[in-house]
């Protein structure tokens, strides 16, 4: 299993005993023929104190001359610690550096960094506090849906990366080809290419998992979707991470609810497991997070229609950027207004009208709105999508013609409303917006761990 954790070790606190750890150096002080390390490994917050001695063999040739963000192995006693802030630390029997670092050119001090500048060493970055945090509490939520999705009965499903399918129509697809832009040409220029075809990369695993929806009842899909929007602004990537649970025998009423508790559980468990990471969080990066997470947790989310956010933004006297009238989609601004200021609390908007939602969604009964709902949250505004999805064959037709759709390309999907079709329901979830929302930080590319964005594809 290799060395043991820095978390382990400061979990446990077995004092007397002696251990192996293998870390990066975050800072060396002298003091008095002795040379004070502090490692960290990654797999928590805090660094490990190692006290290293002249006794050391290489102490004068190496220890003295370490430099921030070299990898060692160390070895030695664990012994209680006589300084204020750590309870244990190691005396070094055995120091081996394992790769040195340069600090003539290694570019992350003992300093503060701005998370811009970090943004343009993405292969560095997740060695610093911050960036280091978001991984941790980002695996923790990653684990925390499969766990939740299992709990409940839901079958995960891997949906397509290439599709020949654009979901949400809005022509934003990456197009997937391998033929030469100069073989691209004719009325038909992907009949040649590989899928015989036009193809491109996913913007949503929703419509397959239909699918599977209707023949397994709960199904989810967990993936990369990407989007071919030139947008270069803090809420937008090129590719990001969709969570999109779809559920046959079920209303919106429904999907409202499980949506409610998915969030409730994944905000639980950053709370629970990640409380060092989040404490950094609410001090440095956005405070009173906890408190705010807190309420999400424990308070019932309010629920709205658009007809009535609409009314609510109108009587509210703000001048916002973006104008406010029944037809329009709601804007970050709105939404956020109506999350931090109306309610305070998350807020799930319902029956949005007809014109401004996709073609998949449930037409309601007075012709003009869609059984639609969003779930708006303070600092990051939408957070969740979902609908119930029309299930009747005739009425899916005609919005799709609307909607400038081949019928025949998608024939596989209105075969779903011929052959037992049934009232379904789903949602999506950005991924990386809920990490956002949950840690606290103000740009969507400093919670993946490579953005892609136009014009930028490090690493």
């Amino acid at each position: 299993m290799g060395p043991t954790r820095v978390v382990d070790i400061l979990r446990d606190q077995p004092v007397g005993r002696p251990v192996a750890i293998s870390g990066w150096l975050r800072t060396r002080r002298d003091s008095g023929g002795l040379s004070f390390l502090e490692v960290n490994d990654g797999s928590c917050l805090a660094s490990l104190q190692v006290i290293a001695d002249t006794t050391l063999a290489n102490y004068d040739s190496e220890i003295r001359k370490l430099a921030t963000g070299a990898a060692l192995r160390i070895q030695g006693q664990l012994v209680a610690s006589p300084a204020s802030g750590q309870a244990v630390e190691v005396q070094a029997g055995a120091i081996t550096v394992l790769g040195p670092a340069d600090p003539a050119t290694y570019p992350l001090q003992k300093k503060r960094h701005s998370f811009e500048f970090l943004r343009s060493i993405t292969h560095l970055r997740s060695r610093t506090n911050a960036l280091g945090a978001v991984a941790r509490v980002r695996s923790a939520l990653s684990f925390a849906v499969h766990r939740f999705f299992h709990e409940q009965g839901f079958v995960q499903v891997h949906t397509p990366v290439i599709t020949t399918s654009d979901c949400e129509g809005a022509g934003e697809m990456f197009t997937v080809t391998a033929l030469e832009p100069a073989a691209l040409q004719g009325t038909e220029p992907f009949a040649a290419d590989f899928f015989g075809r036009r193809a491109g990369l996913t913007v949503s695993g929703q419509l397959q998992a239909e699918i599977f929806a209707l023949s397994h009842g709960r199904v989810y899909t967990f993936g990369p979707t990407f989007r071919a929007e030139n947008s270069n602004t803090s809420r937008h990537l090129a590719e990001f991470w969709m969570v999109e649970p779809e559920m046959a025998f079920c209303d919106l009423a429904g999907d409202m609810q499980v949506a409610e508790g998915f969030i409730r559980f994944l905000v639980e468990t950053a709370l629970e497991e990640c409380s060092e990471d989040l404490e950094l969080f609410d001090r440095y990066v956005a405070k009173g997070l906890i408190d705010r997470l807190v309420q999400v947790r424990d308070r019932p989310f309010v629920r709205l229609t658009y007809t009535e956010a609409v009314a609510e933004l109108e009587r509210s006297g703000r001048d916002f950027a973006f104008p406010v009238r029944w037809g329009l989609d709601l804007q970050a601004e709105h939404e956020r207004f109506l999350a931090e200021e109306a309610a305070r609390a998350p807020v799930i908007v319902t029956n949005y009208p007809i014109g401004i939602k996709p073609f998949y969604m449930r037409v309601d009964d007075d012709g003009r709105t869609v059984a639609a709902m969003d779930i708006l949250v303070a600092g990051i505004g939408e957070l969740v999508g979902g609908s119930q999805r029309e299930e009747r064959l005739e009425v899916l037709s005609t919005r799709m013609t609307a909607a400038g759709l081949d019928l025949e390309q998608y024939s596989w999907y209105l075969d779903l409303r011929r052959y037992g079709s049934a009232p379904h329901a789903g949602f999506g979830l950005g991924f990386e917006r809920l990490v956002q929302f949950v840690t606290g930080m103000q740009n969507i590319r400093d919670v993946i761990p490579f953005p892609r964005t136009p014009g930028s594809a490090p690493c």
